[in-house]
């Protein structure tokens, strides 16, 4: 009995011990996957930064062949030349934007890649962003949180003439605070006050707007949807704790 006793104690204990590596493993599989993760965004914002460089220098090298076209037409006295050749200069110039650096390199990768998306389709971007972890976020649930507030802008933005997106992250009374506003060339919420999914009389808002109240809800937050100046506006706010 007593022999018994002591295979069970041994068996209980080297199930208990088999339980922990098991946990122990899945925790270290987890953080490898956020590394990997991690790893990934870092080399994409390293690929991005070097083509952003890479577009000055040839710029800067440039310049001074630029300018000699330029006084060349201005002293035949090519002033329509000079103007029209300047002005190619100047769109190449705003062709050429500046990279967001936030200290957070999912942050980085999300709003580099969706604003680059936003100027290519034409739509005028401006960004105030401070540094904020959102470390009370899973990465999952941050990327869709703001891919989905940005997809929402840039898309409703066909709609509209001169288009027009405004980003800003923050900190507002203990909460991190994402808001994006874009223009709009009539009320969204009159027309389509529940913001349901986006269909051809519905609006583009609709879409992910579930998701984005469901991952604000989810870490006991605000979100507020409203208009201003004939802008929409979707703020998050989650709290810093």
């Amino acid at each position: 009995m007593k022999k018994q006793e002591g295979y069970r104690l041994k068996i209980q204990e080297l199930d208990m011990r088999c339980t922990e590596l098991l946990e122990e493993n899945c925790e270290l599989r987890l953080e490898l996957d956020a590394l990997k993760e991690e790893w990934g965004h870092v080399r994409e914002q390293d690929q991005e930064i070097r083509k952003l460089h890479e577009s000055v220098r040839r710029l800067k090298h440039d310049m001074k062949n630029h300018l000699l076209v330029i006084a060349s037409c201005l002293n035949a006295e090519e002033y329509d030349a000079a103007r029209s050749y300047t002005s190619g200069m100047l769109d190449k110039l705003n062709s050429i934007h500046s990279y967001v650096e936030t200290g957070n390199s999912l942050m980085n990768h999300i709003l580099n890649e969706k604003l680059e998306l936003a100027r290519s389709r034409g739509i005028a971007v401006k960004a105030e962003i401070q540094t904020f972890s959102f470390a009370k976020m899973e990465s999952l649930d941050f990327s869709a949180l703001l891919s989905n507030l940005l997809d929402n802008a840039i898309e409703a933005s066909r709609e509209v003439v001169d288009p027009r997106l405004y980003v800003e992250i923050g900190k507002s009374r203990g909460y991190e605070k994402i808001l994006v506003r874009n223009r709009i060339a009539g009320s969204v919420l009159e027309r389509n006050p529940r913001l349901l999914s986006a269909k051809p009389d519905g609006g583009a808002h609709g879409m992910g707007i579930p998701q984005i109240r469901g991952i604000v809800e989810k870490y006991q937050g605000l979100w507020d949807f409203y208009e201003e100046d004939g802008y929409f506006c979707a703020c998050a706010f989650i709290p810093e704790s």
